[in-house]
This record gives structure tokens, sequence and C-alpha cells, in this order.
């Protein structure tokens, strides 16, 4: 039910003017895609150092605070230019992304990921004044920072994994990965009598 929802909405997305422009645009689908690999590249950067900082790895005569509150600025544009970015290229092209079993990884791991920043920011914030000149920060800031760092590596190659075909709904493939690619048609064949 929920794949058959997601690709109506992705046939929809995919007959706007503005989707099949974006699509068929000579540069503009290019200028999108660049941005939103520089921005990822800013954002990860940032979130780098201030994860290799929490880890106690790098910059410990460094406060952790002070590097977390200057790399913040840098590290949000960069996100919210890269999320807009990736709105825009996935409106592009809506029906193959939906139907893409690394798209649908991407984003679960994005929401763990988001939900994984959210908690590491608050306990660093609130804990941040007893540990923050410490060369290595407790143990739970430590793991926050490790689970992020694993996370948006998971995230990146998963979303490289997009540009390749291995899953895609027109290849024979196993019932339960037309269900997780959300190849509804295909799915619905295979289980036909």
């Amino acid at each position: 039910m929920l794949n058959e929802m997601l690709l109506n909405l992705a046939e929809w997305l995919a007959v706007q003017d503005w989707s099949i422009g974006l699509h068929e645009a000579y540069y503009m689908y290019g200028w999108v895609e660049g941005t939103h690999v520089l921005t990822l590249m800013l954002f990860l950067g940032m979130l780098c150092v201030i994860d290799l900082r929490m880890l106690g790895l790098i910059l410990t005569d460094v406060p952790a605070a002070k590097i977390a509150q200057r790399l913040d600025t840098p590290m949000m544009i960069g996100f919210g230019i890269m999320l807009i970015t990736g709105f825009a290229l996935y409106y592009a092209i809506p029906v193959r992304t939906t139907q893409s079993i690394w798209f649908r990884i991407k984003v679960v791991l994005l929401i763990v990921a988001g939900i994984n920043a959210l908690l590491f920011r608050n306990k660093m914030h609130a804990s941040a004044d007893t540990w923050s000149e410490d060369p290595v920060p407790p143990k739970r800031i430590r793991l926050g920072a490790g689970l992020s760092l694993g996370l948006w590596a998971s995230v990146v190659t998963a979303g490289r994994l997009m540009a390749y075909d291995w899953y895609d709904c027109n290849k024979s493939m196993p019932e339960f990965m037309y269900w997780a690619a959300g190849c509804v048609a295909e799915l619905a064949a295979s289980e036909a009598p």
C-alpha cells in the first residue's frame, strides 16, 4: 500500500512541467547535482572536524564547544542547501528514484542520522561546560560522534550507489527485492498465478 502511494506521488511529480524541464535541461540538472555534491562536502567537512574532536582524535588542545560553535553555521548552511538540492534531484527523476532500493536505504539512514544529530547536539550543549576543555570527551559524547560519522558515511555510500541499476525494477529479482525497491507492477506480476 505504501509502495503504491509513493509510486503514485512520483508519477504525478514526473509529469509536472518543472520536473520535466529540470530533468531535460542541458545544464541545470548538472548544476543542481554539482551544488548538491559541493554542499555535501561543506557539510561533511565541518561535521567530520566536529565529530573527530568529539572523539578526542584531533584538535584536543582547542575547547570542543568552541570548535562546535564556530563550525556550526557553515555546517548548517551546507546542510540546508544540500537538502534543497537533494529534493530538486528527486523532483527531476521521481519515479526511478522512488523505485531505487539505495534511495530508500538513504532516506532511512538520513532519518536515523537526523535523530542521532538531534540527540547528540542536545547532550553536547547540555554538558559541554563540564568537559569542553578535556582532550577526550565523555563516552556518551564519543559514542554519538562515532555513530554520526558511521551514519553519514553510509548515507553518502547509499547516495552514490543510486547511480547503479543493479536492483532496478526491470531486472529479474527475488520478490522481496521488488517489494523493498517499490516495484509495484513487477511485484504484482510475480504474485499473479
